[in-house]
Parts: C-alpha cells; sequence; structure tokens
C-alpha cells in the first residue's frame, strides 16, 4: 500500500495538522485510500468537527425522547398507545446549486432513508427553500429544478408533501438552501439501530448498484461556491424514487423479523460512513470485501467504492444463520442483496480487493464522538450591526395611502402564495394528510389505527436571525410552535437545519453561535428538545455568505385529530380578535425591507415569556371549544394575516386599527407573540371571561367577500385574493 502524500491529503480537504493526526492514529503513514476515508468522515459534513462544541449545549432531554440527538439516523419520541414518531431534516444545498432537479430529488430520498432505516414508515414530507432574486433567470432555474426534483421524487416515492416554506432574497442567489424533512410513524419496539455487533454476524450491502456519483460529495458539500463548481457535478448523485420504494417497502418487512442487528443508509461518505458508525456504535470491527460490492461502473477502485454517495443503497448487518430471512425479503422486491462482509470482534475496519488488504483503521477514530477533530473558532460581533442599530421608526413616514402599499405587499414573493410551487407536489397520497382542504398554520397528518394526529411545520425567517442572531433563533423555534399551537397540537419537540457560511469567518461563527443560544433558551422554555439534525456550513459565494438560516422543524401532537383547528374565517359576523398586543414595531418586515428598501434594522419585537403566554392561551381557548379558528401573525403583518384567513371561503373583514398605534405597523408590521382568532357571537362572554389577564384586542367582524378598514371600502376579497395567489406564477411567467 503506497504511502499518500501531503500534497494529496490538502487535495481531498484535509489541513497539514488534519494529516499528521491521522499518522499518530496509525502509528503509519495512510495510503491514498486511506487518506480519502479520513478527508470525508473528518469533513464538516460528516464530523461537524467546527459546530459540535455548541451543539451538545442545545437541550436533548424530554419525557417523550426515545432517541436522542445523535444516537440515531433520526429522532424518535414517544406519542403514546404504542406508537412513535421519527422525524429529521437535512440539507442538499451545494448539490442543488449546481444540479438543482437531482439535488434536491436525493435530498428528499435521503431524509426518507433516514427515517425508514429506523423501521419507521414516512407518513410526510416538508421543505424549506431559499433563492435569490426572483426577477433573475437563473433564479427562475433553480426554482424550477428544485420545485421539480422535490415533486418527481416524492410523487414517485409516495409520501406526501404537507407543507414547507420558500423565500427570495438577494444573498441566496448563488448558493440557494434545500432544506428537507421527513416525518413516519412506528410501533414502539420495532425501531432498528443504526448498530454493529456480534462477531461472525453478516454485512450486507442491499438496494442500488454502487456507482460514481456522489464521489466526494461530502467534501463538496463542506466548500464555497464559486465559479468552478460545475465542474464538481459528478459530486451530485442521482436517484431512483421507484427503487427506494421497493427499499421502504422491503425495511418493513425486515422490522418484522428477528434477523437484524442493525441498519444504516448510505448517504454522506457512502460505505465508509454506514461501516465506521455503525462499528464505531456497537464497538466492534468488521472485515468487508469490496470486490463483492455491485458496481455499476467497471473496474472502480477501491477508494471510489468506498466514497460513493450512489443513493438507495443501506448497509445491514444480520444475525449469523438468518441470512436466507434477508435474502428472501430482498429477492421477493427483485432488490441487490449482496454479503460483502462479516462483523469482527477488534474495532478495526478492513477493507479488502480480492486478496489485497487496501485500507485498515480504527471505526472510532473516524466517526463524530470519537477521533474526529474537534475545533473551537473564533467569533466577533458582525460589523453590520452598527448600521441595523442606528435605525429609527421616526425616520419612517407613515404613508398615506396604506391600501395602495398593502396591494404591493401581497404580490411580493415571500408573501404571495407559493401555489405554484405546492401544486407540484402530491399532498394527497396515503389519504393521511389532514390539512388537504382544511387549511391551518401547521400540516397534521394523521395515525392510521389511532385517532392521533401529529402536527408538522418548518419555519426560519432569516432575516430576523441576520438583524439579531440570538433573538432570531427564539422566534425561529417559537414561530414554528405558535404554527404547531395554532392546529390545535401541542409542541413535543424539534429537529434544526443549521445553514450558515464560512465557520473560518468570526462574523459568520458570531451568527452560529449566537443562534443556537436563542434556539436553545426557547426550547428550554417551551419544553421541544432537539433530537437531532444537520449543520451544513459554507453556504457562500464570492459575493458573501447567505442570512445565517437555522431552519427549525418541529411535530407536535395532537390526542384526538378531530380537535384540531384551522385557519379559515367560518361564517359572516364571527367576531374577531387580536390575542397578543400590538406594537409600534415595523423593524426587519417585509414591508420595511421591500417596500421602503431599509437594509437593516432590528429583529421585531419579541419576549419569550410573552410568547409563552400567548402559546398556552390560545391553546387553552382551542381545547374550551371558544374559538372557530386561529392564524399567527407573520410575513406581512396583520393585513396579510387577516387576507389568508378570509379568502379561503370567500369572507372579508371589517375592523378598526387601534388608535395609539402607527398604522403602518398596526397592519404591517411583523412584531411576534400575536395569534388572529374568530369567536361565534354565542360564545363571546366565555371567551372574554377566559381572557381576563391576557393582552387582547377587539378587532371587527367577518364579513361577506369585502374587506373594510377603518370605515373605508378596500374592495372585495375575491379581488385582493387573486392578487395574492397569481403573484408567483406571473412572476415565474
Amino acid at each position: 500500500m503506497q504511502e499518500a502524500t501531503l500534497e494529496q491529503a490538502i487535495k481531498l480537504g484535509l489541513s497539514a495538522e488534519e494529516f499528521e493526526a491521522i499518522k499518530k492514529v496509525l502509528n503509519r503513514t495512510p495510503n491514498f485510500t486511506e487518506t480519502a476515508m479520513y478527508s470525508v468522515m473528518w469533513s464538516e459534513h460528516c464530523s461537524y468537527k467546527n459546530s459540535i462544541k455548541w451543539l451538545k449545549t442545545l437541550p436533548k432531554e424530554g419525557s417523550k425522547v426515545l432517541a436522542k440527538a445523535g444516537e440515531e439516523n433520526a429522532g424518535l419520541i414517544d406519542i403514546g398507545d404504542g406508537w412513535a414518531c421519527s422525524f429529521k431534516i437535512e440539507s442538499h444545498n451545494h448539490p442543488s446549486a449546481i444540479e438543482p432537479f437531482q439535488g434536491a430529488a436525493t435530498g428528499v430520498g435521503g431524509i426518507h432513508r433516514d427515517i425508514f432505516t429506523m423501521g419507521a414508515r414516512p407518513i410526510a414530507a416538508l421543505n424549506s427553500l431559499r433563492f435569490g432574486n426572483i426577477n433573475d433567470e437563473k433564479t427562475k432555474h433553480l426554482l424550477q429544478g428544485v420545485v421539480k426534483g422535490i415533486g418527481h421524487y416524492g410523487n414517485c416515492f409516495g409520501v406526501p408533501t404537507v407543507a414547507g416554506e420558500v423565500y427570495f432574497e438577494d444573498c441566496y442567489s448563488t448558493n440557494p438552501l434545500v432544506n428537507a424533512m421527513s416525518v413516519g410513524v412506528v410501533k414502539t419496539g420495532k425501531t432498528i439501530s443504526a448498530t454493529s455487533y456480534g462477531p461472525g454476524n453478516s454485512v450486507f450491502i442491499v438496494g442500488s448498484d454502487t456507482g460514481k456519483d456522489g464521489i466526494g460529495g461530502a467534501s463538496f458539500a463542506s466548500a464555497d461556491i464559486n465559479e468552478d463548481s460545475a465542474k464538481d457535478l459528478p459530486a451530485v448523485q442521482v436517484g431512483d424514487p421507484f427503487q427506494e420504494k421497493k427499499l421502504l417497502e422491503a425495511c418493513m418487512e425486515l422490522v418484522e423479523t428477528d434477523a437484524i442487528i442493525g441498519m444504516q443508509d448510505m448517504g454522506a461518505a457512502g460505505i465508509t460512513c454506514s461501516t465506521s458508525e455503525m462499528s464505531a456504535k456497537g464497538e466492534h470491527g468488521m472485515d468487508i470485501y469490496l470486490h463483492k460490492v455491485p458496481t455499476r461502473q467497471k473496474d472502480m477502485k477501491p477508494w471510489e467504492m468506498l466514497l460513493s454517495e450512489s443513493q438507495e443503497r443501506m448497509l445491514i448487518v444480520v444475525k449469523k444463520g438468518k441470512e436466507k430471512i434477508v435474502t428472501d425479503i430482498f429477492d421477493k422486491w427483485d432488490i441487490h442483496c449482496e454479503e460483502i462482509g462479516v462483523v469482527t470482534k477488534e474495532p478495526v475496519l478492513k477493507f479488502y480487493m480480492h486478496d489485497e488488504l487496501v485500507a485498515e483503521v480504527p471505526a472510532e477514530s473516524l466517526v463524530l464522538g470519537g477521533g474526529a477533530p474537534v475545533y473551537d473558532r473564533a467569533y466577533t460581533q458582525p460589523s453590520y450591526f452598527e448600521e441595523r442599530d442606528r435605525f429609527d421608526i421616526n425616520h419612517i413616514e407613515v404613508p398615506t395611502d396604506l391600501q395602495s402599499i398593502a396591494r404591493q405587499l401581497v404580490v411580493l414573493p415571500n408573501i404571495a402564495s407559493k401555489r405554484w410551487i405546492y401544486n407540484q407536489y402530491d399532498s394527497m397520497v396515503g389519504t393521511a394528510n389532514a390539512s388537504t382542504n382544511l387549511p391551518s398554520d401547521s400540516a397534521v397528518v394523521w395515525v392510521r389505527e389511532t385517532m392521533k394526529g401529529i402536527a408538522c411545520t418548518v419555519d426560519c425567517n432569516s432575516r430576523y436571525v441576520h438583524a439579531d442572531p440570538y433573538q432570531g433563533g427564539m422566534i425561529a423555534v417559537c414561530e414554528a410552535a405558535r404554527n404547531i399551537i395554532c392546529s390545535g397540537a401541542i409542541p413535543a419537540a424539534i429537529t434544526n437545519c443549521l445553514n450558515f457560511g464560512n465557520p473560518y469567518n468570526p462574523e459568520v461563527y458570531y451568527q452560529f453561535v449566537y443562534a443556537l443560544k436563542g434556539m436553545s433558551d426557547a426550547c428550554i422554555k417551551l419544553d421541544t428538545p432537539v433530537t437531532g439534525g444537520n449543520v451544513s456550513f459554507y453556504n457562500q459565494s464570492p459575493d458573501g455568505a447567505v442570512y445565517p438560516t437555522p431552519t427549525i422543524g418541529m411535530v407536535g401532537m395532537l390526542e384526538d385529530i378531530q380537535q384540531r383547528m384551522t385557519m379559515d374565517f367560518k361564517e359572516e359576523k364571527d367576531l374577531i380578535y387580536l390575542v397578543g398586543q400590538s406594537k409600534n414595531c415595523i423593524a426587519s418586515s417585509e414591508y420595511l425591507h421591500k417596500l421602503k428598501q431599509v437594509a437593516l434594522s432590528p429583529a421585531p419585537s419579541f419576549d419569550l415569556d410573552e410568547e409563552y403566554a400567548v402559546q398556552q392561551q390560545v391553546l387553552k381557548l382551542i381545547q374550551q371549544k371558544l374559538i372557530v379558528s386561529a392564524h399567527d401573525i407573520a410575513e406581512g403583518g396583520l393585513f396579510v394575516t387577516l387576507l389568508e384567513s378570509a379568502k379561503q371561503r370567500g369572507l372579508g373583514f371589517d375592523i378598526t386599527s387601534e388608535s395609539d398605534i402607527r398604522k403602518d405597523a398596526f397592519l404591517f408590521g411583523e412584531s411576534q407573540s400575536r395569534i388572529i382568532v374568530s369567536v361565534k357571537p354565542g360564545m363571546i362572554e366565555a371567551f372574554e371571561s377566559a381572557m381576563v389577564g391576557q393582552a387582547m384586542a377587539f378587532l371587527g367582524t367577518v364579513t361577506k367577500n369585502t374587506i373594510d378598514i377603518d370605515g373605508e371600502s378596500w374592495g372585495l376579497t375575491s379581488e385582493w385574493a387573486a392578487l395574492y395567489d397569481e403573484a408567483l406564477e406571473k412572476m415565474i411567467g
């Protein structure tokens, strides 16, 4: 085995210090194949070497948590009655920037595999997408490719896409963000662990053949995007959703047998990652015979096979003597199932090509929590905070024509309907989505064989996080919880996808550190532990970093799905209330940023205790059946929230603004901790009695297809709905 050189190690993405550390681990100089293995496993994407210190500070304990962050492929919580919910969110940003269709498609496939590898059946998919200026042709190309990729894979695989969010900001022009989330269910006690133990047990690779697509994908995801990145196209994987569907069904059959020791999907770093992580967890080793791995290309080199990220593949450790049970299942589903190795007692991985030993490394030395490096990066307060702090609301004139402002606001791409996107997704396959015709702030999916519902959402306003990483991190968690609450569910736990720029930039690292501090404080307050997730650094172009974007995926529980709450106003003459408090705040709003062209301002008004009180109050109102709709105030402010609630049934609203609040702040400000509810006339006394001690305001009444504000007619709801619904389609053309 020829020794690798420092020059080769550096080209593979390792530092000189890391190459020396590998020599110490092995007590010799590694060969090229071994160096390549360390390069992917010690990349940021796999090792979290620049983030693990702060990830460990996130709250992970919870009474319902069955699998803590980092213990398994995905988070797992107890939802009662013998059922558990598995969920996770991950990024596929860099691949989607280069090849949007396959980048997004394989992101969807990979996150579903994380769920069914545990023995859970995926029942819902969500996504969070960020693109550049919608008027740029490149943005349209990326948007169309990503949406088509998500729709193609999800629709073919047969899991409904039930919710998501899409934002457009200039900072994402070169480096879009594509975050995919999957939610699944499993009977408690039926889960499969990503582990390996028991000397003599067999190691199988199942699923698609191994090819050269995706080689070096983990390292590719740990570098900035630049004009040469298109040359890295081979680092983008190619997906096959029909193969994954067969793989899913075969794995569901495996769950019902007693043949399996452990199973893990082959995502980033492929065979290298799955063999090392499973072995390290089980404190055993493996002998792997690479010439037995089914390949798509002839004469693949050992390092190519070890680093390939070809999709729809699993590594399975099978109890000795039970191999036929496994092979019969995969034969039935017409899926390759090849025995490629054996579990060994010594915790060392040995890889052979025919009779040649091509790599020998201690499993523990490769993995996060083992020998992978951990760094403590410097961070400093961003210099742009100085400009942010100079913002003064008194320097912004209140517009005289508020109706004109509202018309401009509802057609902004961050606010307008995303129906052009979600109409390309199958939201009804599987028939468990309860939100198709009954819109609520979070999607709600039914757990079959029970009356339970799982509420799920993805949320993050990255402009808020950019303005104030700590406060913005808290808001991201709280907005997700607010959406869960407004659907009638109780927030249970979160997963996160932490998208940031280059961690070696002290200002970027400040954003990361303080966003996590904010997330942590909010999770503790709301009792929503973190069950896992993904860190995606290097979301950066030569023009600079993207906004710090800690996307929050949250799930919540409804004991009875029939008790779910929707966002739509129900009938004329119902009364409209604001739960929470209006404030003279337009900071970081779409109105200020896009229409007033103010680039930097503080995060919107927010108080964690106030937020918690509002959420608990609205949940109580829903449980006591004192309200008939609930919709939180988010982007676009009060006016957009009212329009979204009214237009669902062709209704309108007649409201009066609060006299002591600026009218632009009242209608378009995005101060937090506010929810719009509607109440039946006969329930007013009970409602107001329940609201004693909680800030609220009576706004007005639900009307028939007309909008009136402060006695002025703003026209028909149907006209406003057309503006809102058709804007994005017109922009895309």
